[in-house]
């Protein structure tokens, strides 16, 4: 098979516009400071995680060793063990949001999603997929769970079980819901603990919140069944994945031996990447746990000094507590196409990763655009000059 000479053309051109665009997408969470060329070898290979890699089952092409590497990772990072909880490696934060809420679906059949207008689009998608009744909760204007407004949802279906959506980190504003708030309301309502289910979602902050001092409450010790993370995020993958953990109570429910992998499985999406652990196994097992958190308290400091620079400024910029997302007004349209920001409404997000961090450059350059833009605004009589000028 051989590619036409226009073909292999796009090909150059769009490679081209990857190298461009590798480093410069500061709206957006992905971390792009990896270096995976010792795996490269592996992608000639037709590697399917088929099943559960706590089984062997007859396809032999599989990344199970690592993956159960990856796993046990995250169970101690999220406070649990092997003994008490399963997961595996999915395509991303909106599978792992999927699997919460399909594993809680079948516990709680006629029961409540709760969730805040924050909270990320998947979770719609979601509950229209899985067809479950939902409420949703409103936030309040830095993107944290209004929990006056969940407890008198909770109030209002008495005899619904609720299956809560917790947010880890919002991907706006990067707000954490209050586990405890939750648990109290719900607690306040006559609930005990095995009349609900909480899923946390912690796309990006689930490899922040284990690196910082005092974190809030996050983890399975928290009481949480469920937690997604993404992989491509904090750590970064030149392909989307992320991990899903749950209590294996939870998991062994929704189990079945199928005979044509001679094996279990209890994944949403039977095949599965074979490639993706051994992304994230390398970063496991290649960084110290030290190194690990100064990585996180860099992309926090950073994000820190930026908000503190933007304000400096007249630009009423913030972030929350523990969080690499710095939030300020919509700038215009050119400007936030140009930096690929994130907007929402009328408000815009720059997210610190790795790389910004190793090469703060085009972080300079869009704070700089951000004031000059602020300047123009506030003096009028300056474009005026400029005009002049020109």
């Amino acid at each position: 098979m051989s590619l036409s000479y226009h073909d292999i053309q796009r090909l150059r051109d769009f490679y081209k516009h990857c190298i461009e665009c590798q480093h410069q997408m500061l709206g957006y969470p992905n971390a792009s400071d990896y270096d995976y060329q010792n795996l490269w070898s592996f992608l000639q290979f037709s590697i399917n995680n088929i099943g559960d890699w706590a089984e062997q089952p007859h396809y032999p092409m599989n990344t199970f060793e690592f993956e159960k590497d990856v796993i046990e990772y995250f169970c101690r990072l999220y406070h649990s063990s092997l003994d008490e909880a399963w997961g595996y490696v999915t395509n991303g934060g909106t599978e792992g949001n999927m699997y919460g809420c399909y594993l809680a679906r079948e516990i709680f059949p006629e029961g409540i999603v709760y969730f805040t207008k924050d909270t990320h689009y998947s979770v719609m998608k979601t509950i229209r997929f899985l067809n479950i009744e939902y409420c949703m909760i409103p936030s309040d204007t830095r993107g944290e769970m209004d929990y006056d407004a969940l407890e008198l949802a909770l109030e209002s279906n008495p005899d619904k079980s609720p299956i809560i959506f917790a947010n880890i980190g919002t991907t706006m504003f990067g707000a954490i819901d209050d586990l405890k708030q939750i648990q109290s309301r719900l607690a306040k309502v006559g609930l005990s603990r095995n009349q609900y289910y909480i899923h946390a979602d912690a796309a990006c902050h689930g490899m922040i919140l284990p690196y910082v001092d005092n974190p809030p409450p996050f983890s399975f010790k928290d009481g949480v069944d469920s937690i997604s993370v993404s992989g491509h995020k904090m750590i970064g993958s030149p392909i989307p994945c992320g991990v899903v953990l749950a209590l294996k109570k939870h998991t062994d429910k929704v189990s079945h031996e199928i005979e044509y992998i001679a094996g279990s499985d209890k994944t949403l999406t039977g095949s599965r990447n074979g490639i993706t652990p051994l992304f994230l196994w390398q970063f496991i097992r290649g960084t110290s746990e030290l190194e690990k958190k100064q990585r996180v308290q860099d992309c926090l400091q950073l994000a820190e000094h930026t908000a503190q620079r933007l304000n400096q400024h007249g630009i009423t910029a913030w972030r929350h507590l523990n969080s690499n997302v710095v939030v300020f007004p919509k700038p215009s349209e050119e400007l936030w196409r140009k930096y690929y920001l994130a907007v929402a409404n009328d408000m815009a997000h720059i997210i610190i990763a790795g790389q910004t961090v190793a090469n703060p450059n085009r972080l300079n350059q869009v704070i700089e655009e951000l004031i000059r833009e602020k300047t123009r605004k506030t003096t009028p009589e300056a474009v005026t000059d400029e005009l002049v000028m020109a």
